[in-house]
């Protein structure tokens, strides 16, 4: 079988849809060698570190007026292109399909990962919010098959553009494999020293915007003087300034450590160095860093209700991400109760084989042979 993928993110994005669409990318080919794979991909300069399968080829424009307007291509020509290499099965990655797919002869998979900028609107730019609205829901309703990375993500697609829930299926995602290793002290202390980190500190990862809700933890930290490092990990945002001032006022500036630019290698060792994640997202599609910490044998204080159960299961401290007492009441129990600790961290690694890749795998080779 030909299996072509909408492959931009594989080569130019280096954090989560990048990450999962090299996931599956990897996984598929690995596990299902004998199909070959087509990566359909704007340009060839790879600006991530992924090296393709031996059963995998790259697809670019083939002519010099797609190649100098890459958006027209992936929106119009690229199903010619995906029927002239014969594809079987083209899966969309992240969140689109080509406009014109169903000329394609191809049948179709795409993968939902959120609507929310639906959800959160402010966050975005109305012309953004208008180009993704069209564009996602075109995907849906052309596609054969979508696979939502979580049930509520499904709920989402089916409560607020009313795809039909018996068109998807649910597909948890993995991490990446370097979260299954233990990083050496050695290492360990090259990173450290790499980023400045303290002694001893609370991690948080993603985007530092409002909806990732640095702000409870910091207050937590400050209202209540407990002694431990907040480290956050993520893209700069005028959030995270607002975070800074007032860490400032509250005294607590030498606490609180931003990083910006974190080597996706480096993480694995920042987790295991943390003495817990913390993630009181007010919204998320699945929360990878969850999964992330889980594997890294650490404790993680997440929200209550949404996404957050199905990614973190029995292994978690949920809570109320508006409440600060909660947060504090949180922060203190893993910092002090190493039985609980101990408790949290067994399950965890336990919890988190149900999204190892042998299946994730045959979770998405599943909905394949539902349409060919």
């Amino acid at each position: 079988m030909k299996i072509g993928f909408d492959a931009k993110r594989v080569f130019f994005n280096n954090s989560g849809l990048g990450n999962y669409s090299r996931g599956a990318v990897n996984l598929l080919s690995t596990y299902y060698p004998d199909n070959e794979y087509f990566l359909f991909t704007p340009r060839q300069e790879v600006k991530v570190n992924f090296i393709p399968h031996s059963n995998t080829s790259v697809i670019l424009p083939d002519n010099t007026f797609y190649k100098r307007l890459p958006s027209l291509w992936r929106s119009y020509r690229q199903a010619g292109d995906i029927k002239k290499n014969g594809i079987n099965i083209f899966h969309g990655l992240s969140n689109e399909l080509p406009a014109d797919i169903r000329k394609s002869g191809a049948r179709s998979v795409l993968t939902m990962h959120d609507i929310i900028f639906i959800h959160f609107p402010e966050l975005y730019k109305p012309l953004d919010r208008y180009l993704y609205t069209k564009k996602y829901r075109r995907s849906c309703d052309n596609a054969d098959r979508i696979i939502a990375i979580s049930e509520q993500t499904r709920r989402d697609l089916v409560n607020v553009w009313n795809i039909a829930p018996e068109k998807i299926d649910v597909v948890y995602q993995g991490c990446d494999p370097m979260f299954y290793e233990t990083a050496d002290e050695t290492f360990k202390n090259k990173i450290r020293v790499k980023y400045s980190l303290p002694e001893c500190y609370l991690l948080s990862v993603g985007t530092i915007e409002e909806r990732k809700n640095l702000w409870t933890a910091v207050k937590a930290v400050a209202e209540h003087n407990i002694d431990i490092d907040i480290v956050a990990c993520g893209r700069h945002t005028p959030y995270a300034d607002k975070i800074a001032e007032y860490a400032v006022k509250n005294n607590i500036e030498n606490r609180l450590h931003f990083i910006h630019n974190v080597t996706f290698s480096d993480l694995p060792a920042i987790y295991q160095m943390a003495q817990g994640l913390i993630y009181a997202s007010f919204y998320e599609g699945f929360g990878i860093p969850i999964l992330e910490g889980l594997n890294s044998r650490i404790p993680v204080i997440t929200s209550q209700g949404g996404v957050f159960p199905e990614t973190g299961g029995d292994a978690c401290i949920y809570i109320d991400p508006h409440s600060v007492e909660q947060m504090a009441d949180a922060i203190e129990k893993i910092l002090s109760d190493r039985e609980l600790v101990a408790n949290m961290t067994d399950k965890g690694s336990n919890y988190a084989l149900k999204f190892r890749d042998k299946e994730v795998a045959e979770d998405i080779y599943s909905v394949y042979r539902k349409i060919f």
